[in-house]
């Protein structure tokens, strides 16, 4: 099913607000390691160093993109998909419903302007369509237990563009 171009557009507008307004509020937390680190794709320097202090490695743009490339192949099972995502479990339904929507249906994504603080990572991500691109906007990602997964609340942007919405825990 493909989405017509004026309701994808006021969705990604609506969605990249509600996003940026997520992404500046845990931005203002009071955590005392306020260092961030920007990062390209060619960051192999710094994530062994930062592998070698004990710190989090930072992602590279492919491992982020990766993530998303997965996330809307229709043909990747939901239960491979739900690991993607922080708390997945709880998105199977919605992930279903991508799938289904997805079916046919090719999207390429990149990610650029990554910077990293603690465990979370923040990209800018262009997403193309057959209809076209939308403007790059905020997505972020959460290490856990090694494993760079989309936020739940990026998850949920991510459904809601493939008319499988979910709301953010």
């Amino acid at each position: 099913m493909l989405l017509p171009a004026r309701i994808l557009r006021v969705s990604v507008a609506i969605a990249t607000t509600a996003l940026a307004a997520t992404v500046g509020l845990a931005a203002c937390s009071s955590d005392d390691n306020k260092s961030d680190d920007k990062v390209s794709s060619s960051s192999a320097v710094a994530s062994s160093s930062t592998a070698a202090t004990g710190a989090v490695a930072a992602p590279t743009a492919e491992t982020l993109q990766g993530v998303l490339v997965k996330l809307s192949d229709p043909a990747v099972p939901t239960a491979d998909k739900t690991k993607l995502i922080v708390d997945g479990e709880k998105r199977t339904a919605n992930i279903d419903q991508m799938n289904k929507g997805l079916a046919g249906y090719t999207l390429t994504y990149a990610v650029a302007d990554i910077t990293t603080q603690g465990n979370t990572a923040t990209a800018q991500v262009t997403i193309t369509s057959p209809h076209g691109a939308v403007p790059p906007m905020p997505l972020t990602w959460e290490n856990v237990d090694g494993t760079w997964k989309l936020s739940d609340a990026s998850g949920c942007l991510m459904l809601g563009f493939a008319q499988a919405p979910c709301v953010p825990a």
